[in-house]
């Protein structure tokens, strides 16, 4: 079956999105594209996002061409924030999923536009910008077995031919940033990394929602949750469905980010 065919069931991801400045870095560009070729092709993309988190569950803009958020300050450096600024990524908002998310789960609608967790990762896996995209909030303070639950509700999206995505990174330490994209990975962030990818294989999923307490440096390798929250809602949506869990795309970046994507199915 070629990328550009059709079929029912369309794979739940997860994608390590990294830094904001990934969206321009030609190796993680091709990476990203080799692994959206390599997926059917859905009817449209549900992303749900490290950077938004909302009171309630929550569904973004519609709009024809909704607004992209550089939502970025302070965190690139100037020439590579400008260059980010100039970033475009016009695909349609998708009404239809929107209105079939809202009959398997009850959202608020909010017009907000997508933030870089949505459109830095599908710039590069589906540049062309021709599949229409909804974004999903996070619920703010939500535990990971909420979020779990969340996901299986709307699993069933996957066997309509929807690609439902999750885009955070399994480790997500900024304090301790190394400057080199390259430097080599932190004892800590392989440990977890590895630890997370160990759990997914084995489908030890209660293990993995109890990240805090039995993840090796669990604090250090996310000092937050935000980032790692979409791998639960994601988690969910895949257990409706029996299947393998592969890992496109692995390593590190800055020594503390993790790039491993996951894959739940084929």
């Amino acid at each position: 079956m070629s990328a550009g065919e059709r079929r029912d069931h369309v794979p739940p991801i997860f994608v390590s999105h990294g830094a904001p400045s990934s969206a321009l870095d030609g190796a993680s560009a091709e990476e990203l594209a080799a692994w959206g070729r390599e997926l059917p092709r859905p009817r449209a993309i549900l992303v749900i996002s490290a950077h938004w988190q909302a009171g309630t569950l929550s569904r973004g803009s519609t709009a024809a061409r909704p607004k992209l958020l550089h939502d970025f300050d302070g965190y690139e450096a100037a020439e590579r924030h400008a260059d980010l600024e100039r970033a475009t990524y016009a695909a349609p908002g998708a009404s239809e999923l929107a209105y079939e998310l809202g009959a398997l789960v009850p959202v608020e609608r909010a017009e907000r536009g997508w933030d870089h967790g949505v459109w830095s990762p599908l710039l590069r896996m589906f540049p062309a910008a021709d599949i229409p995209v909804l974004q999903l909030s996070l619920v703010a303070g939500a535990v990971p077995r909420r979020l779990f639950g969340i996901g299986r509700k709307i699993g069933a999206l996957a066997a309509r031919g929807y690609l439902i995505v999750g885009s955070g990174g399994i480790t997500h330490n900024t304090l301790e940033l190394a400057p080199e994209r390259d430097a080599p990975p932190a004892a800590f962030a392989r440990a977890f990394d590895a630890w997370v990818a160990n759990l997914l294989a084995d489908a030890e999923l209660d293990e993995l929602l109890a990240w805090r307490a039995a993840g090796p440096d669990a604090r250090r390798a996310n000092p937050t949750s935000e980032h790692l929250d979409p791998l639960f809602v994601v988690a969910g949506a895949a257990s409706l469905y029996d299947h393998a869990v592969g890992f496109p795309i692995r390593g590190f970046e800055h020594g503390t980010l993790s790039k491993r994507c996951v894959q739940f199915g084929r």
